[in-house]
């Protein structure tokens, strides 16, 4: 196989590995989500609902979310959202929830939008007050089904589990994180050593909290990106070079200016 085959070759396979690489560090942004994603334990919180549009030739004319029954919430406020109309749904508890304001008896299990419509190409949110949170979980989860107006429903319904790659359609999860004052920290005066500086010459490290994700997400795109353009770049730059070995008249100027093989000098007139 020739030189400039190889190379050819070469650079067709990086270029298709740093796309490989781009396309699997894309996040997937198309899932029905909660927005933000955490919230405070025993909290009154306000998260939306963010629900895309992924069909092209249909509009989302429906959503359906199911609120957990295992951590039920007390009280639920609905935000309106210009041409849409919510339903919901409550159901008897089987154990009631105590509050500050008293026993609740039933709590909310389902809200519906109906009557708008997402367009392809478009998402909407649909924002909802809970609380108080529960404090009990460390998770909500809130399973969803999306219809779109050729009747097709997608169920956004399946559990995440830690360690495992996330399922193709995950239900929208609401992480709960300790409530303000409830860190756990050790006060100072129970005379606990304090944490050592760190030694001279010696940065310390710091990770903002939720970045690490997207920030690999986006150092493994520009990876597959500059895989490709290198990819590219090397075959281009190897069939430049067998271009110019092969040009017409090279071949023959330098038989010319060495002479014949094996042909010594003149030997000089008399």
């Amino acid at each position: 196989m020739s030189s400039s085959r190889m190379r050819g070759r070469a650079a067709t396979v990086a270029a298709l590995a740093g796309s490989a690489v781009l396309l699997a560090a894309v996040p997937a942004f198309a899932h029905v989500t909660v927005q933000p994603g955490s919230a405070a334990k025993g909290s009154y919180s306000t998260v939306s609902f963010k629900v895309p549009c992924e069909e092209d030739n249909a509009s989302t004319v429906k959503l359906e979310v199911n609120l957990p029954t295992d951590h039920p919430i007390a009280s639920v406020s609905i935000q309106p959202v210009p041409g849409w109309t919510a339903k919901v749904t409550t159901t008897k508890l089987t154990t009631p929830l105590k509050t500050d304001d008293g026993t609740v008896t039933s709590a909310v299990t389902k809200i519906t939008w109906t009557g708008g419509k997402i367009e392809p190409g478009q998402f909407q949110q649909f924002p909802v007050s809970f609380g108080p949170l529960p404090d009990n979980t460390d998770t909500l989860t809130f399973k969803a089904l999306q219809t779109y107006s050729d009747g097709n429903v997608v169920r956004w319904i399946e559990i995440p589990q830690a360690g495992q790659p996330e399922p193709q359609n995950p239900a929208p999860t609401l992480q709960l994180t300790a409530a303000a004052g409830d860190s756990g920290a050790t006060p100072a005066a129970t005379g606990s050593p304090a944490a050592a500086p760190p030694a001279a010459g010696t940065a310390a490290t710091t990770t903002a909290s939720g970045s690490n994700s997207d920030g690999t997400a986006r150092a493994l795109g520009v990876a597959g990106i500059v895989v490709g353009v290198i990819g590219v770049g090397f075959g281009v730059y190897g069939g430049r070079r067998r271009t110019a070995a092969v040009a017409p008249g090279a071949g023959s100027s330098a038989g010319a200016a060495g002479g014949s093989p094996g042909e010594g000098p003149s030997a000089p007139s008399a």
